[in-house]
């Protein structure tokens, strides 16, 4: 596994390099801060959520990004449009479920999605994670409550869905078929601006799309936003939140190989016991 250690700098220029268009099904909270950010980054973003052209946006797009953020039935119809043509034309889904355990339909959408969509990669807090897989979690309007074991939430989510988990939090972590990744960058201003994990989401569909081994690309992702994060945080602590969030695209917009290599916290183990 030392090997994904030596990758993870390389796929934030791959990203740069491919300029992947990234089809999102989002939230209205978030639309203008994703696109930026993912702009910032060097992928090229697209909103598009009619259920008339949605299912062509998802086919020509390098990722597709679903989240429930500001949830209505017709996106949720949109969204498993979209879904089922991104996995006729081989593209990633990320699916992002936010606030999932706060109400019975949010929770039954996002099991309506991933019983008629194959997800890529699922990403949420623990709370939401645990709720989608059916562990016992609480969550509070769209937000974790509880604090749980990341690590044992992920591996046991993982397996009980099928499909590749990342949990966001103190410490961020990735699971993939019994393997795992513990990545410690990142900063709590993270929580201070709205639509930080949406962000995520959405960068982590930009470098799934260029990078296929779901482990590295979601932990070089989640490496990359959280040194950008902790370097806008440097820049802007004597501020507060509103300059941190436009610091943080300039990050996005800066951070490189080298930043990476320099700066990057991560754990990996191999073969996980669950």
């Amino acid at each position: 596994m030392n090997e994904i250690y030596e990758m993870i700098p390389i796929v934030i220029t791959r990203v740069r390099n491919k300029i992947p268009l990234i089809h999102n099904i989002t939230n209205v909270v978030v639309t203008n801060f994703t696109a930026n950010g993912l702009l910032a980054l060097g992928a090229s973003p697209v909103m598009a959520y009619a259920k008339e052209e949605v299912a062509d946006m998802a086919t020509v797009a390098d990722a597709l990004v679903l989240n429930i953020g500001t949830l209505t039935a017709g996106n949720v119809e949109s969204m498993i449009i979209a879904g089922k043509a991104a996995n006729v034309a081989n593209t990633p889904v990320i699916l992002d479920p936010v606030g999932a355990g706060a109400t019975r339909y949010r929770t039954e959408s996002v099991h309506r999605i991933m019983k008629e969509v194959d997800i890529t990669l699922l990403r949420g807090n623990a709370a939401e994670i645990a709720n989608v897989a059916g562990i016992k979690a609480e969550v509070r309007g769209v937000d974790s409550v509880n604090v749980h074991d990341n690590r044992e939430i992920a591996l046991e989510a993982s397996k009980l869905l099928q499909v590749p988990v990342v949990i966001t939090g103190e410490q961020d972590v990735v699971s993939v078929n019994g393997k795992l990744t513990l990545v410690g960058n990142g900063h709590e201003m993270l929580t201070k601006v709205t639509g930080t994990g949406c962000l995520l989401s959405a960068i982590l569909g930009a470098f799934i799309a260029v990078e296929g081994d779901i482990l590295l690309s979601s932990t070089a992702a989640l490496v990359t936003y959280g040194i950008a994060a902790e370097l806008a945080f440097e820049k802007t602590k004597e501020d507060g939140p509103g300059s941190f969030q436009m610091e943080l695209l300039n990050r996005l917009a800066k951070i490189n190989e080298a930043d990476v290599k320099k700066w990057m916290k991560v754990e990996i183990e191999e073969e996980a016991h669950q």
